[in-house]
């Protein structure tokens, strides 16, 4: 079992827009701007501690472990990537693409992954 602390990355992760933690069905990725103002990313395979912290952190968690391998792989590579420190581009959003964290959690959430910590049924990002 993974017994770290993951707080000073999580709070990396609050601090940016669009930051947030994905867990999918082979481990997760934590999304932050780094020191140098640069997107960065964080990964592991067990996710039990840290998805427990950035939920009680507040932290937006898309959690896609349970839903088809099928529709993860459709999202991951047609859906268009979120915007992490840096402005969403215009719709329509496509592969290769950042749209904003709500809209690519909303995707997720349709397709039956447990979204934390975001209103999806609101139209703003969370602060950061």
């Amino acid at each position: 079992m993974d017994d770290r602390d993951y707080s000073a990355d999580i709070a990396k992760a609050l601090a940016a827009p669009g930051g947030h933690l994905h867990v999918g069905q082979t481990g997760w990725t934590l999304h932050y701007v780094n020191e140098s103002g640069g997107r960065s990313s964080l990964s592991w395979y067990c996710a039990e501690m840290i998805k427990r912290q950035a939920i009680a952190a507040g932290l937006p968690v898309i959690d896609s472990s349970g839903i088809d391998f099928g529709d993860a792989v459709r999202l991951a590579v047609s859906g268009p990537m979120i915007a992490v420190g840096c402005k969403p581009d215009s719709r329509p959003w496509g592969a290769f693409s950042y749209a904003p964290l709500i809209e690519v959690a909303r995707a997720y959430a349709a397709a039956g992954a447990e979204i934390y910590n975001l209103d999806l049924e609101g139209t703003a990002e969370p602060a950061a």
